[in-house]
């Protein structure tokens, strides 16, 4: 791995740090605010294929194996929060979407899932279930 790579690997974690302090320590009522404008489900990303898209990929990539391997269980919106805000801090726009899906009889009352696009590029939580519906997404 080289030292890029080995850079962005460390930015995940401690943003993957960050995002799982934020979310258990803060009511969601507070973070929502911080993540973006909240829009109604029908938010569409914009696709490119330029240098943003590809480094949307680099820290898609990042996220994915550094929540591998952190020493707590980093869950969809966690992953999907990091990655906002390492895309962020590139000034790269993303939409951070929130879904839900019934339950089959006899499970949890309800099941939540969070992805992250930026640039046309399925950043985190991908692939979305199909069972699931977006109820909000943040831009």
């Amino acid at each position: 791995m080289g030292a890029r790579r080995r850079i962005l690997v460390l930015e995940a974690a401690i943003f993957l740090l960050i995002a799982r302090l934020w979310l258990l320590l803060a009511p969601f009522r507070h973070v929502a605010p911080r993540l973006g404008k909240a829009h109604a489900a029908g938010e569409t990303p914009e696709h490119s294929t330029g240098a943003a898209a590809d480094l949307a990929r680099e820290i898609g990539w990042a996220v994915s194996r550094t929540a591998r391997h952190v020493p707590f269980k980093a869950v969809c919106l966690q992953q999907a929060v990091a990655a906002r805000l390492m895309l962020q801090r590139r000034g790269v726009r993303s939409i951070l979407s929130l879904g839900v899906a019934a339950p089959e009889w006899g499970e949890v009352p309800l099941l939540a899932h969070a992805w992250l696009d930026a640039e046309g590029v399925k950043v985190t939580g991908y692939p979305v279930p199909p069972n699931f519906a977006k109820v909000a997404c943040f831009v």
